[in-house]
């Protein structure tokens, strides 16, 4: 039987988990809920059944593996991690892995602040010189591993794929002279199971955000 996983028709904070469970190989339902559109974003597609999963905290995104009902993106991430030995596994690999998994938090929801403003125009500019500068960071941090932990893929490479992803279309010249990272979006694009994933119907590139937000949705 398949999981579950549920999360509005939007990449948003379900992106990730999409792609990993596409790289491990699991076998999963993608739940989708709608929102209405402006002035109100009906939510009701969602709220008429939230109760009825028997989520402690019912939110999405959520996951249900059998008994086991899971809310939180990153709760989420980390158990289908420890499934498939995607948390690291070196001391110095776990420390890491801790590190990205909320430094990429910050940047999401830094991201979400910025896309979602009426100001966003306006903004935009100061936005992308704070992104720039945390990008800079994440290349130092990369620096010559393959991935984020090391030279193995774990779990926090597929939020921080998502997250710099989102970011080179919202600026393509982003990431100029930051090669590293260049190569390590080209690397995870190449995986053979997310280039499948990305070339098959089943693959969501639009819409980013929500109909609420200012990029990333009415494009």
């Amino acid at each position: 039987m398949p999981v579950q996983l549920g999360y509005w028709k939007i990449r948003g904070l379900a992106q990730p988990i999409r792609l990993l469970l596409e790289y491990t190989g699991t076998d999963y339902e993608n739940k989708m809920y709608e929102t209405g559109p402006a002035p109100d974003y009906d939510r009701s597609d969602w709220l008429n059944v939230r109760s009825s999963f028997g989520l402690d905290f019912p939110n999405l995104p959520y996951y249900i593996d059998g008994d086991i009902k899971i809310t939180q993106s990153n709760a989420i991430l980390r158990y289908i991690a420890r499934k498939n030995n995607l948390c690291g596994e070196t001391e110095e690999e776990q420390v890491r892995v801790d590190i990205m998994e909320n430094q990429a938090m910050d940047f999401r929801n830094a991201n979400v602040r910025f896309v979602y403003n009426p100001k966003l125009k306006e903004l935009k500019p100061g936005y992308l010189k704070e992104a720039r500068d945390k990008v800079e960071q994440f290349s130092r941090f990369l620096g010559s591993k393959q991935w984020f932990a090391g030279d193995k893929i774990t779990f926090v490479d597929f939020p921080m794929y998502e997250l710099l992803e989102q970011h080179r279309v919202l600026e393509p010249s982003l990431f100029d002279g930051l090669q590293n990272i260049k190569d390590f979006l080209a690397r995870f694009e190449a995986l053979p199971k997310i280039a499948e994933y990305m070339k098959s119907d089943r693959f969501m590139s639009r819409p980013i955000n929500g109909p609420a937000s200012f990029f990333g949705y009415y494009f």
